[in-house]
């Protein structure tokens, strides 16, 4: 007989999971508001029955790099877009940010899951065919900053802002 999980505790990757959700609505309340991290995480955590089965230490690390870092995770995946940057779908652009984040400085987590993770955001909060631009723009990204893993990775290079290839 196979060991149940504990009720009332999700499984690991769905904490993970609404962990990135909610750091997507904070982006995408910070690019309108332009609040500190630290006020933004306050006001989420102030809310016990929306974190209660995320991530909190994984929320917490999306929402300060991934605003620390955003310049830096701009220009990583700004080569692979198809129009400008301020005309990204401000949701879209607040899952590419969490996404490259993870591409960027994540290694433990797959390049797969990091994609798949983006799309399926996207396909919930994002617009009508947005899914197909996050994943066109994350699996160029992917096959830069994770040559060895990516299938049709690209050896030497990098996309600007990576310090280099794989």
């Amino acid at each position: 007989m196979a060991a149940r999980p504990a009720t009332g505790r999700s499984h690991p990757n769905a904490a993970r999971s609404r962990a990135r959700r909610l750091a997507m609505q904070a982006l995408y309340q910070w690019q309108f508001t332009a609040m500190d991290a630290h006020d933004i995480l306050a006001q989420f955590e102030q809310d016990e029955a929306e974190l209660r089965n995320a991530d909190r230490g994984y929320f917490r690390e999306l929402v300060e790099r991934v605003i620390a870092r955003a310049t830096e995770l701009d220009a990583c995946y700004a080569p692979a877009l198809n129009r400008p940057l301020e005309e990204v779908n401000p949701v879209e652009r607040a899952i590419l940010r969490i996404a490259t984040y993870e591409l960027m400085h994540r290694i433990d987590i797959p390049y797969k899951v990091v994609i798949n993770e983006a799309v399926a955001l996207t396909r919930k909060f994002g617009a009508e065919q947005g899914h197909s631009f996050v994943n066109g723009v994350l699996d160029q990204v992917a096959r830069q900053l994770r040559g060895v893993e990516h299938p049709r990775g690209e050896s030497g290079g990098g996309l600007p802002g990576t310090g280099g290839g794989a």
